[in-house]
C-alpha cells in the first residue's frame, strides 16, 4: 500500500492505511526524523510537523522481525540516511494512529478536516 504524503504529510497517510487495514499505529514521538529547521518552522508557524508535505519519503510496513534489517538496508544508501523505525502496528485502536510523546502522555493523531497548509503547487 502507497500513500501519497505531499498532501496531509505522514499523519494522512498513516491513518488511510490504518483504517483500511482495520489495525492501529502506534507512533513514538522521539523516533520522527523531523528536521531541526522543519521543527522551528512548524513551531513558529502553529504547524504540526505531522501533518506538513513531505517530498521524496517513504513509509513502509514490514514484519517487527525484519524492521531492524530494513532500516539499515535504507540507511546503507545515501538517500536513506534518516531512515528510521517510529512505530508498530497493534490490536488496539483499530484504525486509529496514536501518539506516544516525550513527557509520558498518549495523543491520537486524527486526520485534519482540512489542509493545515495549501499547497501551491
Amino acid at each position: 500500500t502507497l500513500r501519497d504524503q505531499t498532501r496531509g504529510g505522514l499523519a494522512s497517510a498513516l491513518n488511510e492505511i490504518a483504517a483500511a487495514a482495520h489495525v492501529g499505529v502506534a507512533l513514538q514521538e522521539g523516533a520522527l526524523p523531523i528536521l531541526a529547521p522543519v521543527a522551528a518552522a512548524c513551531e513558529m508557524l502553529g504547524f504540526d510537523p505531522l501533518y506538513v508535505a513531505n517530498e521524496g519519503v517513504l513509509v513502509a510496513f514490514v514484519s517487527e522481525r525484519s524492521a531492524d534489517a530494513a532500516v539499515e538496508a535504507l540507511r546503507s544508501h545515501p538517500l536513506g540516511r534518516a531512515a528510521a523505525r517510529i512505530g508498530r502496528c497493534i490490536r488496539e485502536h483499530p484504525g486509529l494512529v496514536v501518539l506516544s510523546t516525550g513527557i509520558g502522555g498518549t495523543r491520537v493523531v486524527d486526520m485534519l478536516p482540512g489542509d493545515q497548509l495549501p499547497r501551491i503547487c
